[in-house]
């Protein structure tokens, strides 16, 4: 199956194709970390939506039938970060940390990491009862997180992708846990006006994650999405963000490109074509965080080597400097 096509102004997408089909990766990452005998998440719907999905290569992977070690192996020695095994570590602790943020938010007590550590300022009983998941693609916390009576979360993602999910679960017999409201809105598009017209109170504290999404945004785009979930927070908001590195320089550029190339060729050989260079937009672009905090956000920050070792998973490889990953960061804020 080949997924082929550069980013444009406009283009659209299924769970199949372009950055939808990155969304199904996730969830099958997300499927993977929650089997075994110690998962350290546990999201019941991520194998079965990618199952309904259809990608024969990630229904192999998130099933068990395809092994981790059998699509890595092969892989250089310089393609430590992106092989299957690593992207499952990250989406473990990533799915924890955005898991435990909300938690947070809502006023419950988040499961501690393995190791200590606190990703959030002032973690404790927010109390917010309003939340936003944006580019929600195959998340599913709507229905497997312990919401507080009483909160709504909003979905936003491209009407496709939030039509397949919301049949998806209804046929698997799932029911949520919060009110959910999904947003069939491209983010490019005007999803404030969508996201008030399905109920949403800008005049109530908000908690708001951007989870896996920056990188496939422009960096204008970027600072445009900052500065919209700025406008619409309340004081007393909380955000929760996966900041990547903020400049990659020509030679570097050219180094994550043949990680990209590799990692896609492995792939291809197990039937499987997608080109992760045309999905993202690499180059300098404002760091997340930084920018957050300039508009009034109070921040804290783990970087994915911290959660790494929180968590108890194995480390960055030392001398892995390809596409400065080590300076990947998940940031929290609170609107003071």
């Amino acid at each position: 199956m080949t997924q082929t096509g550069v980013r444009y102004d406009g283009d659209t997408w299924d769970l199949a194709s372009s950055v939808g089909a990155t969304a199904t990766m996730v969830a099958a990452a997300r499927a993977i970390a929650s089997s075994g005998d110690k998962p350290l998440i546990s999201d019941p719907y991520a194998e079965p939506l990618v199952r309904a999905v259809g990608v024969d290569f990630f229904t192999r992977l998130a099933s068990g039938e395809l092994k981790l070690e059998d699509l890595d192996a092969g892989a250089s020695d310089s393609g430590a970060t992106s092989g299957m095994a690593r992207m499952t570590d990250n989406m473990a602790v990533r799915t924890r940390f955005f898991d435990d943020f909300f938690t947070s938010a809502g006023g419950g007590n988040s499961a501690p990491a393995a190791g200590g550590g606190n990703s959030a300022p002032d973690a404790g009983k927010a109390g917010i009862r309003q939340a936003v998941i944006l580019a929600s693609g195959l998340d599913a916390r709507a229905y497997r997180l312990a919401w507080p009576a009483g909160t709504t979360v909003y979905e936003i993602d491209q009407p496709e992708v939030i039509a397949f999910k919301s049949q998806a679960l209804a046929e698997l017999g799932a029911e949520p846990t919060a009110e959910r409201r999904a947003v069939a809105c491209d983010l490019r598009f005007d999803w404030p006006a969508a996201l008030k017209a399905a109920g949403f109170d800008p005049s109530q504290p908000t908690a708001w994650s951007a989870e896996g999404l920056l990188g496939y945004l422009p960096p204008e785009a970027q600072d445009k999405l900052l500065d919209t979930i700025t406008e619409l927070s309340a004081p007393g908001s909380r955000v929760a963000v996966e900041s990547g590195p903020t400049g990659v320089g020509d030679a570097d550029r050219d180094k994550v490109l043949a990680r990209m190339q590799e990692t896609a060729e492995r792939w291809r050989e197990h039937g499987f074509e997608l080109d992760f260079a045309d999905l993202v937009y690499i180059g300098e672009r404002n760091e997340a965080g930084a920018y957050l905090a300039e508009r009034g956000w109070r921040l804290g920050r783990r970087t994915i080597g911290e959660l790494l070792a929180d968590n108890g998973l194995p480390p960055l490889p030392e001398d892995d400097e390809v596409g400065n990953f080590s300076e990947l960061q998940y940031v929290t804020g609170i609107l003071e």
